[in-house]
């Protein structure tokens, strides 16, 4: 009986996945088909556990089979973020024409990121004493207890590392180890070489301009089939969309994901303002945040099904370019910047959060000005080197709670609604390196308003 029931789960999710193919063959818009893989996989998931339970054989066999096409496409993604961030940054230096423009561009993209990630860490923090949080305790139930061991085991990679020591692992002393990503700041890393990269790029262009061309060409061969094998991953999207929101309906504990009802809130509450925070920046430098959110919306919401801000990068630097009216340089350097920098979901409210509600236990005063100060200082420090796919959240979270000498339990105890608040963060993170790319761009005068508030001009994953 376990078998045939399996043997039908696998069945409907087939058939469902020819479905979606078939949408795509009839040309239905691509974020039409994310969103309906989106539903199907709600609906789908949540049948399974209606029918067979969360924990049931069934369920755990069928959602493995499942995990092929989803954790697949993760796979695939993860694979990108290495060539991804080395030809963008690279390329990025490669488009600066002239040599004044890099230090405004990195200067504005760096102060951005980091300075809303501060931010971010603020509101993260006044979201749990808004929402009195401070000190709340949560359901430890088999998966909480399982997630718990991981992350202990996890952290004591991290636990000697002090704030100096993880900025002196962003330096490389492989590079091919790096490019690897056998290191936790594999990507940073990776970043400050891409850079040093184009830096020499630079020098090379003055001096010897004819290998400076060689070289760029070359890089524009290389560029031309990382992008093409972007856009071969990402017609996946509907498909691994479809299998990781059945996954995450089937196995997900709708009880405890009403005991964290609160913290998810809380937690959508911070995100909200932290992107309200990122209308007033736009509003600001003189970019109407209501144009920019309705050309942005497609990438955004990419961001928000796939929960992947390195699988979101060729829509944001496009989207920037063709939609927004960023220059090639900032566009370049911010979307592939916030890969790893300052990411405000992940790395700003996420941490934030956890610290504020697990402080109190130990008999911390999370109101005094020590620790808020602490608190931000340590989150936009740690927010270096986080991974733009699944994951990075919860190495931010060690690190700043290691760094802050505070027990990991927490992490593992929102497990349950891990999935749901990662889509908004996700959101959050990309928004946030386009608003990088908008600030750069106003600073070296490059912005083209034209672009921006001409309607025909936008960017929709039919491009793919």
């Amino acid at each position: 009986m376990d078998i045939i029931s399996i043997i039908i789960i696998l069945a409907v999710f087939a058939a469902l996945l020819f479905a979606l193919y078939r949408l795509g063959a009839k040309h239905v818009k691509f974020s039409k088909r994310v969103f309906i893989a989106l539903a199907l996989g709600v609906i789908f998931g949540a049948a399974i556990q209606l029918l067979f339970a969360p924990d049931s054989t069934i369920t755990i066999t069928a959602i493995d089979w499942i995990n092929i096409v989803g954790n697949g496409y993760v796979r695939f993604l993860q694979m990108l973020i290495i060539p991804l961030i080395f030809v963008s940054i690279v390329g990025a230096f490669t488009r600066i024409e002239e040599t004044k423009n890099l230090g405004k561009i990195s200067g504005s993209v760096l102060g951005t990121l980091l300075g809303t990630t501060a931010i971010a860490a603020l509101i993260g923090w006044a979201s749990v004493i808004l929402f009195n949080l401070d000190g709340a305790q949560f359901t430890q139930g088999s998966a909480e207890t399982a997630r718990i061991e991981a992350l202990t085991t996890q952290q004591t990679q991290v636990a000697d590392l002090t704030i100096p020591g993880q900025v002196l692992s962003f330096i490389p002393t492989n590079i091919f180890q790096d490019l690897a990503g056998l290191r936790s700041t594999s990507t940073i890393a990776v970043v400050v070489f891409s850079a040093f990269v184009g830096i020499a790029y630079l020098g090379i262009k003055k001096k010897q301009p004819e290998n400076a061309a060689l070289f760029n060409k070359g890089l524009q061969v290389i560029q031309s089939i990382v992008m093409r094998i972007v856009t071969l991953i990402l017609r996946l999207t509907p498909y691994g969309i479809l299998a990781l929101m059945t996954k995450m309906m089937a196995t997900s504990s709708y009880q405890a994901i009403v005991n964290l009802g609160l913290f998810v809130i809380a937690s959508y509450a911070a995100l909200l303002v932290v992107l309200l925070v990122h209308s007033l920046i736009l509003a600001g430098v003189g970019v109407n945040p209501i144009t920019y959110f309705k050309k942005a919306f497609p990438v955004l919401s990419f961001a928000f099904t796939a929960r992947s801000s390195a699988g979101a990068l060729p829509l944001n630097v496009e989207t920037q370019t063709k939609a927004l009216g960023v220059d090639d340089a900032s566009a370049n350097f911010a979307a592939s910047f916030g890969l790893s920098i300052g990411q405000n979901g992940c790395a700003g409210v996420y941490p934030a959060m956890l610290a504020t509600i697990v402080a109190p236990t130990l008999g911390i005063d999370v109101t005094s000005i020590g620790f808020v100060l602490t608190l931000i200082l340590v989150v936009t420090i740690s927010s270096f080197g986080v991974a733009g796919v699944g994951g990075g959240a919860t190495f931010a979270a060690l690190i700043v709670l290691g760094a802050m000498n505070l027990p990991v339990t927490i992490a593992g105890l929102v497990i349950s609604v891990e999935p749901v608040i990662d889509m908004m963060r996700t959101l959050t993170n990309v928004n946030d390196s386009m608003l990088a790319g908008v600030v750069s761009s106003r600073n070296i005068g490059e912005f083209d308003p034209s672009i921006l508030n001409d309607d025909a001009a936008v960017v929709d994953g039919d491009a793919i």
